[in-house]
């Protein structure tokens, strides 16, 4: 408990932390009263070893300590105790010790990511091969598993996630005439959604057995199996080119190792009028490392990048930057709109799995909103071209594509005009 204490003196600047230890004793951590938090964040260790473990590794130890029920949070929900924790962290160094540590964590990063096309496959399928009636249980009805675009706070998860996809067509200047391809297509939504408002052919590619055999039913199902293609390939092999190409959540699963032959196969598949659009988690700070924790339950094989990292694999590829946007705070809204669509449906839940299966996704739901809130999560939606004269000068373009999509949807418009 010494060195917890001694790490947490440091850290916890404003509230006041109450730790109850499995022996009855009780441990006070006190700062600043701050009207973001409660009075007081009451947790509960039940087990000796918990605080050594939580001081030395406190990611993995919080959350395989929540999901082993090695500590409870008595007057807070998990949420409540990962957010004052990060209100704390957000203005402070690192301890020593989690320097040290994460410095030998940065020498094996690029093992950790050694995602070759057979480990690729078995580290989708550890996440999204699930029980597809999970992610309908707390997605919107389109099982839109990305960022969704809120232009009011107010708005709706559906609409937020089909405005995240009118948002990213407005980008690509889509034509009927287009021929588009969906990398990591997931359950088909946005190839689907390309397909129904504009006309165009789509081919999306995923790696999950399971996502592929929900997005062929629904194109079948909708009629537009003849426009749009899913197929279980992974981007490496793809060898055909296109008019436009949009990735949506699927650039996390690349790995740094990977980066430069993720964006020469965009460069090599893009028409040279064509233009591409990457939707990826990033950081906003410089490189670090995969928590430890998310790595080994959540997405394995998995990696945040930085724009340091993203852009020099881009640089050397042959195509152009020429839009990027952040939408961190819309993530935090859309995990937000996730936790509560799980939380209604937890009984659920824990029928298909169990309780710690429900655990180990609040903590990860939980923790993932924090993360974007208030740490260094972002989401980046990066334009790419070969030739810098393919989009307009300004963007006003996005917007007037974007009113148009809106209008067409109302008036069940499928052809947009060309608002280059």
């Amino acid at each position: 408990m010494y060195l917890l204490l001694l790490i947490l003196n440091r850290i916890i600047k404003l509230g006041r932390l109450r730790i109850i230890n499995s022996n009855g004793k009780s441990y006070n951590v006190v700062g600043q009263p701050c009207e973001m938090l409660p009075k007081e964040i009451c947790v509960e260790f039940h087990d000796g070893l918990f605080a050594n473990y939580l001081a030395v590794s406190p990611t993995m130890a919080l959350g395989t300590g929540y999901m082993n029920n090695r500590f409870s949070v008595k007057n807070a929900t998990i949420y409540g105790f990962l957010e004052f924790l990060a209100i704390n962290s957000e203005n402070n160094d690192d301890h020593w010790l989690h320097k040290c540590l994460k410095s030998l964590a940065l020498v094996s990063k690029r093992f950790q990511q050694f995602n070759i096309i057979k480990n690729s496959h078995k580290n989708v399928a550890h996440h999204y091969d699930l029980s597809g009636e999970l992610y309908q249980l707390f997605l919107d009805p389109d099982r839109q598993y990305s960022c969704a675009y809120f232009e009011k706070n107010t708005n709706s998860l559906e609409k937020a996630q089909f405005d995240k996809k009118k948002h990213i067509a407005a980008k690509l200047l889509i034509e009927s005439n287009h021929e588009v391809l969906d990398i990591g297509c997931g359950w088909g939504g946005m190839g689907l959604y390309i397909a129904r408002q504009f006309g165009a052919k789509v081919k999306g590619i995923t790696l999950s057995e399971e996502q592929l055999i929900e997005a062929k039913g629904r194109a079948k199902s909708e009629g537009l199996d003849k426009l749009v293609q899913f197929s279980l390939l992974d981007y490496r092999l793809i060898n055909e080119r296109y008019d436009r190409i949009v990735s949506v959540g699927m650039f996390e699963h690349v790995g740094v190792n990977h980066f430069k032959k993720f964006f020469e196969k965009i460069s090599q598949s893009l028409k040279d009028d064509g233009i591409a659009l990457i939707h990826t988690i990033g950081r906003l700070g410089p490189p670090s490392v995969t928590d430890p924790w998310i790595r080994k339950y959540i997405f394995p094989g998995g990696y945040i990048p930085s724009i340091s990292e993203i852009s020099p694999a881009i640089e050397i590829s042959g195509l152009i930057i020429t839009d990027v946007e952040c939408l961190g705070l819309h993530y935090a809204e859309t995990l937000k709109h996730w936790q509560t669509n799980f939380q209604a449906h937890r009984g659920k839940i824990i029928d298909i799995y169990d309780e710690a299966f429900c655990k180990m996704w609040e903590f990860y739901l939980a923790g993932s909103e924090i993360s974007f809130r208030y740490m260094d999560s972002t989401v980046f939606q990066i334009q790419l071209v070969k030739n810098r004269y393919t989009v307009p000068m300004t963007r006003d373009y996005m917007n007037s594509s974007e009113v148009y999509v809106k209008n067409a949807t109302k008036n069940k418009l499928k052809q947009p005009k060309n608002c280059s």
